[in-house]
């Protein structure tokens, strides 16, 4: 059997936090506003596995009214995530997912962001995607407001 779910996620970027995508901390002046890490690129991914569970989204799971997830790692969010899938006796088979984000370039971070991932879904980084665009000056994205991402999984039992 196969499941494939899409999840999304943007994150106003503020001065005084940290631009954490993909569990690797990125050098910028400021990071996405967030109640946990901020860090859309996981949180896009999650949703996704949620998604394919039909499960909600991760606001039903780590609530931003429940105090345990503040500054949370969204590292040990996509993990609980995955382990519900294992428990539901489902596997990721690959993951592809997308950064919308004006500045910095994000090439460089690309294989680390893609390592992080596998590791927690306990896949070969060789079965996760990630990609970097920008919005060319487009929408809260384009102009350096907001950083988003988008992600597809497939689950196979």
């Amino acid at each position: 059997m196969f499941r494939i779910g899409i999840g999304n996620d943007i994150h106003k970027l503020v001065e005084g936090r940290p631009l954490i995508l993909g569990g690797t901390h990125v050098a910028a002046d400021r990071g996405g506003d967030g109640h946990s890490d901020a860090d859309v690129l996981l949180h896009a991914i999650a949703d996704a596995i949620l998604g394919a569970l039909c499960e909600g989204d991760i606001g039903v799971h780590f609530p931003d009214t429940d105090a345990q997830w503040k500054d949370a790692n969204s590292l040990q969010l996509l993990s609980r995530v995955a382990w519900l899938a294992h428990e539901r006796g489902l596997h990721v088979v690959n993951v592809d997912a997308t950064i919308m984000l004006e500045s910095p370039k994000l090439r460089p971070h690309v294989f680390s962001m893609r390592e992080n991932i596998a590791e927690v879904l306990g896949v070969d980084a060789s079965c996760v995607s990630v990609k970097a665009k920008t919005a060319e000056g487009l929408d809260a994205v384009g102009q350096g407001l907001a950083v988003s991402a988008q992600a597809v999984v497939l689950l196979e039992s």
